[in-house]
């Protein structure tokens, strides 16, 4: 794999209809910084508003994967970020007029063409992997649906598909080097439907620029002259279509004999780019299709986005630790003698975090909390907890300088056992509700698995006061 970024060498256009819109749009794909990304300019709207490749955009996964930011929606992205993605092209902007990219043949060789013609330039930073380095997996058991992504050091995608449907059957796939196998075996892939779902598709007012030249549409069901005819009209085909003998309307050939299960794995690859960086692993996937896609894409975005920031603040890595007490300095405001967590051994960025505290002698709180008789006061630990849930929020704290987090309301605080000098205390915090700038978070506390403390908090995020600080 390659391990430099790279963008096109110059800009190239291509002009078409939308699939689902049938609106005619043109896309201009041109050469963009280090570091940039992939995004989505709509140059036809006032503000040309960007909008980024990225999971945390997607607005629809009905029929394909659209983005969008406020009003501004792109649709049916899924096979140019597959061009993309399967170029290892990292950074690009897209600029488009309209709110669908042409749909070509139905498969992303188009945009791969018109890639080629453009050429690559390989720029100076490295690529920002995200290396798998444990199991990520995706289950829908309503589907029966199951992404996984499994520790490899490249990239491998194997998809197999089985839609309970004798017209199809069970196909499976797999792409093993990315560089040999993704032009010429992958990207003519091109999209398909059942006969059956044609008629249900042209009334969700979708495939308005569909044809029996942009997509494959299988035979499950008998359809007479009339039906046909009927189905022609309402999607605009221009000529007679009829149910043909090899499976296929109007007898199209496949390109592939396993066509239908390479044109997935060309989505996913498509919807997987939506994570925001290069993935090295091997992915797994049993029936997959956007929603699922892109639900297992933000899984592993999260994955990545704390990654990124467990790097920004752990200059060592450290065997069973996030965060050691100097990661957790460049952190958290606090200090001597009331900085009360010495590390992070699990983070789940805002959804669970656990934090150790180990209690020594030394405290300066026992020389009065009881002289003879050392305990830790309860405040304190229920301090420790609320410090602990700060870094929970880390994710919601892009710049620590300008923020602070501000404890609002503690609730039912429980202490079930004494603290005493010797113990560890384990601190376990949870994320049960989100909104705008307020967290409501539970915890427990823990030493060796007993119970000794439990509360619910509310925080908010607020501006930090740089000149108090600097004081």
């Amino acid at each position: 794999m390659l391990e430099l970024q790279r963008t096109i060498g110059k800009s190239v256009s291509m002009t078409g209809v939308g699939l689902h819109t049938g609106t005619t749009c043109t896309m201009i794909f041109k050469p963009a910084p280090e570091n940039y990304g992939i995004r989505f300019i709509r140059c036809d709207l006032a503000d040309k508003p960007e909008i980024p490749a990225n999971a945390d955009f997607v607005v629809d996964v009905s029929r394909g994967t659209t983005l969008g930011i406020g009003e501004a929606k792109i649709h049916t992205v899924e096979h140019v970020l597959a061009s993309i993605a399967g170029l290892q092209i990292d950074n690009i902007i897209i600029e488009i007029d309209g709110i669908e990219p042409p749909v070509g043949d139905g498969s992303a060789m188009p945009y791969v063409e018109a890639l080629l013609n453009a050429g690559f330039v390989q720029q100076d930073a490295p690529k920002d992997y995200l290396i798998i380095d444990k199991t990520v997996a995706y289950h829908n058991n309503d589907n029966q649906i199951d992404i996984v992504a499994l520790p490899l050091d490249s990239y491998r995608v194997t998809v197999m598909v089985d839609y309970q449907n004798p017209a199809l059957g069970s196909q499976h796939t797999g792409l093993f080097d990315l560089e040999k196998e993704f032009v010429e075996e992958f990207a003519p892939a091109r999209t398909f439907c059942f006969l059956s779902e044609v008629e249900q598709l042209i009334n969700f007012g979708l495939i308005k620029g569909g044809d029996i030249d942009n997509a494959i549409v299988i035979i499950d069901k008998h359809a007479n002259d009339e039906e046909l005819e009927n189905i022609r009209k309402k999607v605009g085909i221009k000529y007679k279509i009829t149910l043909g003998k090899n499976g296929i309307l109007n007898d199209k050939e496949l390109r592939f004999k396993n066509e239908p299960a390479r044109h997935k794995l060309l989505d996913l690859i498509g919807d997987l780019a939506l994570i925001g960086a290069p993935v090295k692993a091997q992915i797994l996937a049993a029936r997959p299709g956007h929603m699922a896609n892109v639900e297992f894409a933000k899984q592993v975005r999260k994955l990545y986005q704390q990654k990124k920031l467990v790097k920004k603040y752990q200059y060592v890595k450290k065997e069973g630790v996030v965060f050691d007490i100097n990661a957790i300095k460049r952190i958290l405001p606090h200090r001597y003698p009331f900085l009360l967590v010495d590390k992070i051994i699990s983070l789940e960025l805002e959804k669970k975090v656990v934090g150790v505290k180990s209690v020594t002698g030394n405290e300066p709180f026992f020389q009065g909390h009881f002289p003879g008789q050392p305990i830790m006061p309860g405040v304190l630990i229920v301090e420790a907890m609320a410090q602990t849930g700060g870094i929970l929020l880390l994710n919601a704290l892009p710049d620590l300088k300008e923020k602070l987090v501000y404890f609002m309301q503690i609730n039912n605080v429980k202490f079930r056992k004494p603290v005493v000098p010797g113990d560890q205390l384990f601190l376990e915090i949870e994320l049960t509700n989100k909104r705008s700038k307020v967290f409501t978070m539970k915890g427990k506390t823990f030493v060796n698995d007993e119970l000794v403390c439990e509360a619910e908090f509310m925080a908010g995020i607020v501006e930090r006061d740089n000149k108090v600080d600097n004081q």
